[in-house]
């Protein structure tokens, strides 16, 4: 009965089935997804289907899945001359900065679905949690996407917006908590200052970063193991 974290799929639905089975992941274990498995890679709701055949996975909204859900049931209209002209303030801004993010990957699988898939898809990634608190062997975990943006030891967790969690980066050189862990993706491991090993999973000041670019030509994806602090990769690392 183990606790399991995974970040930032984007899509590279080959990596996660492979880390999947290196985990040796069983249905009475725990798997955390911390986000952004859209987008990007060529198979980003093949990955989205393979989660919800699985239980014991629990996934947490990233900024990808904020810019898709907006976009997407915009998409999922006819798209006609009158739907055009109707379209809500902001929403063909955030279908701009969704393509330039690598949204079209998302799209194309998408629009492959008949229209019940798509609908179940979208309820599922709607509910997907903002962030998840945990206690495994003694120690606390925070999970969520980016971080705590504008942190303040002062503020409640409820206190963030959904933006200061799933976009706002975290501050890797300053301990938020000395009781608690922050498991975190967003930032590739690869652009943390200073890191020792840019590309796998980071530890610092309670920080654990684990997106280790999966979707870059020279990137892996990466699992934590809670119980143990075992790593796990994809590509044989």
């Amino acid at each position: 009965m183990a606790v399991y974290v995974i970040s930032d799929i984007h899509g590279e639905y080959d990596k996660f089935v492979e880390l999947i089975d290196r985990i040796g992941l069983k249905k009475t274990d725990t798997l955390y997804i911390l986000g952004d498995i859209l987008d990007r890679g060529p198979r980003p709701v093949s990955v989205i289907e393979k989660l919800m055949e699985m239980p014991n996975v629990i996934p947490i909204v990233g900024n990808h899945e904020f810019m898709a859900m907006t976009c997407l049931n915009f998409l999922c209209q006819e798209i006609t001359e009158k739907a055009i002209e109707e379209i809500e303030p902001g929403v063909a801004e955030e279908l701009s900065n969704w393509m330039l993010n690598g949204g079209m990957t998302t799209i194309d699988e998408f629009y492959r679905l008949d229209a019940g898939m798509r609908g179940k898809v979208m309820d599922y990634i709607g509910e997907f949690l903002t962030y998840a608190e945990l206690t495994v062997n003694g120690k606390e975990y925070l999970l969520v996407h980016a971080g705590l943006g504008h942190f303040s030891p002062e503020r409640d967790l409820g206190d963030y917006t959904l933006e200061e969690l799933v976009w706002e980066r975290q501050d890797y050189e300053r301990r938020y908590f000395e009781d608690k862990y922050i498991v975190t993706g967003h930032t590739p491991t690869q652009y943390i200052p200073g890191n020792p090993r840019p590309g796998f999973i980071f530890r610092k000041n309670h920080h654990i970063a684990i997106d280790c670019g999966a979707y870059y030509p020279d990137g892996r994806l990466a699992a934590i193991c809670l119980d143990t602090g075992e790593e796990f990769y994809s590509g044989g690392q």
